[in-house]
C-alpha cells in the first residue's frame, strides 16, 4: 500500500512540521510504514542503503518511546543502523546527524498536546522538505509477515542500541562562538515544565559563566505553545521575574526547537521579534521568514535581503538556500515561533558557527542575552530599539482543518464584505491590502493585520494580529477571536 493511502487509512498525514495524527492513529504498523517509505525515499536519493546509519531521538510525550521501537524496527528491517541519540532537542539530533551527512528522524509532536505525536523525518544535510514529502507518499510499502498484531502492534522483539551522545556537540557550538564567559553575571530562571531540553538549557547557560536556576519542572507533559503562551504561563513569568530577581527566563516548546523568553519583567517576547534581534546580533544578510512574522524586520533594516514565505519550516530552508545561492550570505531565516534557521556559517571575531538549517531554540535567545548583556542594558531595553509593531496571536482549538478551509473560502471570495460583517472594518478601517500566500493576511488602512490561517499540525484556526502597540494587538486579537468563534459555530 502506498504512503499516500496509508495517511487515508489511518489520519496521519504530513503538517508543517513532519506526520502528525492522535497517538491512537499512530499504530506501530502506521509509524513502521512510514519510516520503510521515508527510508525508500531517500534510497532514490543514494542518501540511504544497507548498513547506512540513522540517527533517532524523541521527545517526553508518554508515547514516544513506543513510536521510536517502531520506527527502530522499521530501520532494521531496510538492513539500516539505528542510532540511538535518546530523548534529546530537535536541533542537537539534527547537528549530530547534519555533520555525519545521515539522515535522522524526531519522534515529537512539538507544543500540541499529548494525545498526539508526530515524526519529523530529515535528509542526510538539511530538513525533508516538502517535494520530499510529496515523493515519499508514492513508495509502495508492505509490512512484514508477523511482526503486527491485529491492533497493529509490533509483536517482535527490537533491540534498543546504546545510547549515543549529541549533548556534549551541541552545548560546544554556543560555547565555541560565543566563549565561556558570554552571559557571566546574569541570573536567568529556566523554566523546564516537560521539554526535551531542560537539562541541556541549563547547561548551556552555566557553559557560557550564567547562573542558571531550574523552575517549574513537570511530570507529565505540559503543551507549551511558543506562538499562543497560556496564561498560566504568562502569570508563572511575571511570578517569578517578582520573586527571582532574574535577567531573563528561557524555555521552549516540547522538542526544544522553538524558543520562549521573557525579559527581566516577565514579559514573554515574541519569537518573530527575537528572530530580528538575532538576525541582527549575527549580522544576517538576507532574511527569510514567514508571511506571519512582525513586519518590524522591513522597518529596521536589519537585513538588505528580506523574503516571506508560507508557514513551516520547509518554506523557509528554501528560501534561505537559494538566498545563499544567490551569495546573499549570511543567510538566516526564523519563524513567527522563534525557531532560527541558520542556512550559512557565521564568522565572527575568529569563531565559527557551523550552518544548522533547521530550527533551533537556543541560538536567538543566546543572541538576545549576549546583546543586552554586551549594551548594559536589560532585554525590554533592547526591544525599545526597535519599530513599534507588536504582534500576537491564538488559536480556536477543535476546528477540524476542512471547516476552516471553507470558511477562509467565503472570506477568499470578498474580503471587503466578509471582514465588515466579521467587525473587522469597523474596528480597523477599509481592507487596504490581503496576502494569501498562507492563508487570508489583511492589512487595513489603520495599520492593523488580521491573519486568519488553518493550522498545519492540528485541527485548529490560527488567528494572528499586529499592530502599533501592545493593548491594541491585545483588543483586536480578542475581538477577532470571538467574531470568527461565532462565525466557525
Amino acid at each position: 500500500m502506498k504512503i499516500a493511502d496509508w495517511m487515508v487509512e489511518s489520519g496521519v498525514a504530513f503538517g508543517t512540521s513532519g506526520a502528525r495524527g492522535l497517538v491512537t492513529s499512530m499504530t506501530d504498523a502506521v509509524c513502521f510504514a512510514y519510516t520503510v517509505g521515508y527510508l525508500k525515499h531517500l534510497q532514490t536519493l543514494g542518501e540511504f542503503a544497507p548498513g547506512t546509519s540513522v540517527a533517532i531521538a524523541g521527545d517526553l510525550r508518554p508515547s514516544t518511546p513506543r513510536i521510536l521501537r517502531a520506527c527502530a524496527a522499521a530501520i532494521l528491517w531496510m538492513d539500516g543502523q539505528p542510532v540511538n541519540c535518546g530523548f534529546v532537542p530537535t536541533p542537537a539530533l539534527s547537528l549530530y546527524a547534519f555533520g555525519r551527512a545521515i539522515p535522522s528522524l524526531m519522534v515529537t509532536g512539538s507544543h500540541i498536546p499529548d494525545d498526539r505525536n508526530g515524526i519529523k523525518f530529515n535528509r542526510a544535510r538539511g530538513e525533508f522538505l516538502k517535494n520530499d514529502e510529496a515523493a515519499m507518499r508514492h513508495e509502495d510499502v508492505t509490512l512484514p509477515e508477523g511482526w503486527f498484531d491485529e491492533q497493529g502492534a509490533l509483536k517482535i522483539d527490537v533491540a534498543v542500541p546504546p545510547l549515543t551522545d549529541v549533548l556534549t556537540e551541541y552545548v560546544a557550538r554556543y560555547v565555541d562562538f560565543f566563549g565561556p564567559t558570554a552571559l557571566s553575571g546574569l541570573k536567568l530562571g529556566i523554566y523546564q515544565h516537560s521539554a526535551v531540553g531542560r537539562d541541556v538549557l541549563v547547561s548551556v547557560v552555566e557553559a557560557l559563566g550564567g547562573e542558571a536556576h531550574p523552575l517549574g519542572r513537570s511530570d507529565v507533559f505540559v503543551s507549551v505553545d511558543t506562538e499562543a503562551v497560556r496564561p498560566e504561563d504568562v502569570v508563572l513569568a511575571r511570578d517569578w521575574a517578582q520573586t527571582g530577581d532574574f535577567d531573563a527566563i528561557l524555555t521552549t516548546d516540547g522538542d526544544s526547537d522553538r524558543p520562549l523568553l521573557a525579559d527581566q519583567n516577565g514579559r514573554w517576547l515574541r519569537g518573530d521579534v527575537l528572530g530580528i534581534l538575532a538576525a541582527r546580533k549575527l549580522g544576517a544578510v538576507s532574511v527569510t521568514t514567514p508571511v506571519s512574522s512582525n513586519t518590524a524586520l522591513e522597518a529596521s533594516g536589519v537585513a538588505p535581503f528580506v523574503q516571506r514565505t508560507r508557514i513551516g519550516s520547509p518554506f523557509v530552508v528554501s528560501g534561505m538556500t537559494e538566498a545563499v545561492e544567490k551569495g546573499n550570505v549570511p543567510s538566516v531565516g526564523y519563524e513567527a515561533n522563534g525557531g532560527f534557521l541558520l542556512a550559512s556559517d557565521i564568522e565572527h571575531d575568529g569563531r565559527r558557527l557551523v550552518a544548522l538549517p533547521t530550527r533551533d531554540a537556543v541560538l536567538p535567545m543566546l543572541c538576545a542575552l549576549v546583546s543586552a548583556r554586551s549594551g548594559q542594558s536589560g532585554l525590554a531595553e533592547l526591544l525599545e530599539t526597535l519599530p513599534p509593531r507588536f504582534t500576537v496571536s491564538d488559536r480556536l482549538k477543535d476546528v477540524p482543518t476542512e471547516q476552516s478551509k471553507a470558511r477562509l473560502a467565503i472570506l477568499r471570495e470578498d474580503v471587503p464584505a466578509v471582514s465588515e460583517a466579521l467587525g473587522f472594518v469597523e474596528t480597523c478601517g477599509p481592507v487596504a491590502a490581503v496576502d494569501e500566500t498562507d492563508g487570508i493576511r489583511m492589512t487595513f488602512e489603520r495599520g492593523d493585520i488580521i491573519h486568519l490561517r488553518p493550522s498545519g499540525n492540528a485541527p485548529e484556526l490560527r488567528v494572528y494580529i499586529e499592530s502599533a502597540t501592545t493593548e491594541r494587538a491585545a483588543e483586536l486579537l480578542t475581538l477577532s477571536l470571538e467574531s470568527v468563534r461565532r462565525w466557525t459555530e
